[in-house]
C-alpha cells in the first residue's frame, strides 16, 4: 500500500496543500499571543497549536465523512476559488482583526476559533487529495499528516 506511486503522490499533494494554506495559521497564534509575557506566550501557542491539531483531526473525519455527499467537492473548490480571489486582492489591514490579548486562555480560545475557521479549506483539500488514493491508504495518509 505505502509502496505504490498514487500513495507517494496523495502524501506529495497533500504537503504541499499544508503548506500552502497552512501559513495564516502561523500568523493568527503570533497574533493572538503577542501582548502575552514570554512564559505565557509558549503556553498559549503550545496549548493553542495542540487544539489546533485536535480539531483538524476532528474536522479532517467530518470531511472524510462528508465527501461523499454530491456536489461538496464543487463547494470545496468554490470556497478555495475565493479564498485565492481574496489573497490576490490587496489587503485591507484584515491582521487587525486578530485581537492581541493579555490573558493566556482568551489567547488560546482566540488561536482554537481562528485555526476551526481558517482550517476548512485545509480539510477539504486534504481528505479531497486522500480519497483519489483509496484503500488503507487513504487512512494511512490521513493519520500522516493530523
Amino acid at each position: 500500500m505505502m509502496l505504490t506511486s498514487v500513495f507517494w503522490i496523495g502524501l506529495l499533494k497533500i504537503i504541499w496543500i499544508d503548506l500552502l494554506l497552512s501559513g495564516d495559521n502561523a500568523v493568527v497564534i503570533a497574533l493572538a499571543a503577542r501582548s502575552l509575557p514570554p512564559r505565557q506566550q509558549r503556553q498559549a501557542i503550545l496549548w493553542g497549536t495542540g487544539a489546533a491539531i485536535g480539531i483538524r483531526v476532528v474536522l479532517t473525519l467530518f470531511a472524510i465523512a462528508l465527501l461523499t455527499l454530491p456536489y461538496l467537492k464543487l463547494a470545496g473548490a468554490l470556497m478555495l476559488l475565493w479564498i485565492g480571489v481574496k489573497l490576490l486582492v490587496p489587503d485591507t489591514g484584515a491582521g487587525d482583526a486578530v485581537r492581541a490579548s493579555d490573558n493566556l486562555w482568551s489567547a488560546v480560545r482566540t488561536i482554537v476559533i481562528a485555526d476551526f475557521v481558517m482550517s476548512l479549506d485545509n480539510v477539504i483539500g486534504v481528505a479531497a487529495v486522500a480519497e483519489t488514493a483509496g484503500g488503507g491508504a487513504k487512512l494511512v495518509l490521513l493519520v500522516l499528516v493530523a
